[in-house]
């Protein structure tokens, strides 16, 4: 990474800092549930990833959790245009600056009775920072529809919550082959709040800010073998912190095709996930054991994952794509 791109990346990690100064809200991440979306379809955390990867993937996620059950469909790509080409058909392709993407959520907790789901819709545009377009600065919006249910409790006489409302995510993101860092506010606007009755209902969602970065670590070149190293660390307008609640740091170890690795999302379990990558689709899962407690006594997290590669070029991801 040049000078200009380590100048880049320090105003980067100053924005982050600075964007960590707003009133103090409640609640949390919407959607937080399938866990392994962060992994597998990062963009929807930050909209400036959207178009990063040169293919068209399409991410199916699904995850269970006792009665719990959520599932994150989605999908991002980078904009192509056709040119000119030496090839027989005359043309060709090469990618525009544009990236786009898509998501949709549903996921309903059975110990809180509430529902939530939504849809949403991105757009990137990135900035080459040298003349082999090999890093980039990208930035990104994510316009949302959300929709939450409370079921509410008959015995109790509380009436049942049910709300739609839009919102809106920003972010930034700086990446090279080798490298990769971004900042972004989630949930920007704020969620609709029932004053009819004397206890306030509110829906437990709030801005939350997230700073993302990892490193890929080449150990055999002939082995293609990829070690990367990545950290989220995420808070919200409270700008409470705690480690084991606010840092999550993962480690995932690419052998050609394969991928195993590891996410601390809950200090309190030992997690892991697989992918396999097929030229044409991935498959991969995800699990959560609880440390302390039998498996029989606490739910176990289990998630499960299917990714579709759309792009005419289906092999070429495998030297620097890792998806």
């Amino acid at each position: 990474m040049g000078r200009s791109n380590l100048s880049v990346f320090k105003k980067l990690i100053l924005l982050a800092f600075a964007w960590f100064c707003f009133n103090p809200s409640f609640g949390q991440q919407i959607p937080f549930n399938p866990v392994s979306y962060r992994i597998y379809s990062p963009f929807i955390i930050n909209p400036a990833i959207a178009g990063s990867k040169d293919y068209f993937s399409v991410d199916m996620l699904a995850g269970f959790n006792g009665k719990s059950y959520s599932q994150i469909l989605s999908g991002n790509t980078r904009i192509t245009k056709k040119v000119m080409g030496y090839l027989p058909s005359g043309r060709t392709y090469s990618y525009t600056n544009i990236g786009t993407g898509f998501s949709a959520y549903n996921d309903f907790q059975t110990a809180d009775s509430t529902h939530n789901a939504g849809i949403s819709a991105a757009a990137s545009y990135h900035i080459p920072l040298n003349k082999k377009a090999l890093s980039f600065l990208s930035i990104g919006a994510m316009v949302k529809g959300m929709y939450h249910f409370n079921e509410g409790d008959p015995d109790r006489s509380i009436p049942y919550k049910e709300f739609y409302f839009p919102n809106l995510d920003i972010g930034l993101y700086l990446y090279n082959p080798n490298t990769y860092a971004g900042i972004s506010v989630t949930n920007l606007l704020n969620p609709p709040k029932d004053t009819a009755i004397l206890a306030n209902y509110r829906i437990p969602l709030s801005r939350q800010y997230n700073f993302i970065a990892g490193y890929k670590i080449v150990i055999s070149r002939e082995l293609n073998l990829v070690l990367e190293p990545s950290i989220l660390i995420h808070t919200d307008d409270s700008l409470s912190f705690d480690v084991k609640k606010n840092i999550e740091p993962a480690l995932k170890l690419y052998a050609g095709n394969f991928c195993l690795g590891t996410y601390f999302n809950d200090y309190s379990k030992i997690s892991f996930f697989f992918q396999y990558r097929y030229p044409s689709f991935y498959v991969g899962t995800y699990f959560a054991l609880p440390k302390k407690s039998p498996f029989f006594k606490k739910s176990l997290t289990s998630e499960i994952a299917l990714g579709i590669n759309f792009s005419p070029n289906k092999s070429g991801y495998t030297k620097n794509g890792h998806w």
